[in-house]
């Protein structure tokens, strides 16, 4: 707060210095990045809470067409540099989508703090934003295809179902005015069962999506939209609000200890270049979006700058990219040390903007 941050870039910085590539102090890395996965479903539910899906249905030909256009130009952006260190064609597709995501909690809090989030270019990031989550699933389809191993055809078939149930469960989820969960109007007089109903509904669609062979916190996400529609939806944020709080932090910490001193050293040049190449392609890309989509100049550099770091769901990506062989650990570190800079430096970046907005402007 001090040096006018948002507070998740101390959770980042906390998590470098305690975890095992700092002093040590946290040195059990796999518990870290268990509790930053569930950290990660938790922050995604308490997203889908806050989304209204009239409103983004509303703007979803931007988001279409913005989220499409984003992903294959930024693979288009990646290949240039696969070409350079030679990467083979499922590792230039795995980092273009990797940088194609946006870290939808971060945008939400900056667009909160400035009290952006219901202004016109507020609802054109959230829409977009929202898409882009809903674009994980035919990702994670291409990814499997691309492995190493080939996937089975058990597996896309899942997946495929996966797909339609979720088309399924948004369609009804957007024509209903007011959801009423069953049983959870009885739990009135009960604030510790309604809490835990709501944690039970989560966890539940994580697993689900979990089996689909989709992501566990894509299920979490549609339960925080399906929650988010019931009567009872402001006051299971509100009592949820600590636990929020804990495990974004913890999601936060996780990123930062994923951090290899040593590992930035090596490969500084790799890593420097990926930074980069997210930041300016992530913002020239959206911008020049949202001003083909009719948004003015101003906001559309400020909201391509606003999306120029790199998602939560990145992580997922990456990982299954880890899993079914498409980057060696090498690759996958230097994928991961991109991501957490790029999340680390994001509020930076956006200020650099805002003040060079601010002098063309004057």
């Amino acid at each position: 707060s001090l040096v006018r941050l948002p507070v998740f870039t101390g959770y980042i910085l906390a998590g470098a210095l305690l975890g095992p590539h700092g002093i040590g102090f946290i040195a059990d890395l796999d518990l870290m990045n268990q509790l930053g996965s569930v950290g990660v479903v938790l922050l995604l539910f308490f997203i889908g809470v806050e989304i209204s899906p009239k409103e983004i249905i509303e703007k979803w030909r931007i988001a279409l067409l913005g989220t499409l256009l984003q992903v294959m130009l930024s693979v288009g952006v990646v290949s240039l540099l696969g070409i350079f260190f030679d990467w083979p064609l499922a590792r230039i597709i795995l980092i273009g989508f990797v940088i194609s995501l946006s870290c939808t909690a971060v945008v939400i809090d900056y667009l909160k703090s400035r009290g952006e989030m219901n202004s016109p270019i507020g609802q054109n990031l959230l829409a977009i934003l929202v898409m882009q989550d809903l674009f994980v699933v035919p990702m994670l389809i291409i990814l499997g295809l691309l492995g190493g191993d080939g996937v089975e055809v058990s597996t896309v078939w899942r997946q495929l179902l996966g797909c339609v149930l979720i088309f399924g469960a948004l369609v009804w989820v957007i024509r209903k005015d007011q959801i009423t969960i069953p049983g959870l109007d009885r739990l009135r007089e009960q604030p510790e069962l309604k809490v835990f109903t709501a944690l039970l509904i989560c966890f539940a669609l994580a697993f689900v999506t979990g089996i689909l062979h989709l992501s566990t916190a894509l299920g979490s996400f549609l339960a925080g939209i399906l929650v988010g529609r019931t009567r009872e939806s402001q006051w299971i944020n509100s009592k949820l609000e600590a636990i929020k709080i804990i495990f974004v932090a913890l999601f936060f910490a996780s990123v930062g200890a994923l951090i290899d001193l040593d590992f930035l050293l090596d490969n500084w040049l790799q890593i420097a270049l990926l930074v980069a190449v997210v930041f300016i392609t992530n913002t020239l890309i959206n911008a020049g979006l949202l001003k083909m989509l009719g948004v003015d100049s101003w906001d559309s550099i400020y909201g391509g700058a606003l999306m120029a770091h790199v998602g939560e769901f990145s992580f997922v990506l990456a990982a299954i990219g880890l899993n079914v062989m498409i980057v060696t650990e090498i690759a996958y570190q230097l994928t991961i040390s991109t991501i957490a800079l790029t999340l680390f430096l994001g509020p930076v970046w956006v200020g650099s903007v805002r003040k060079f907005l601010g002098q063309k402007e004057s």
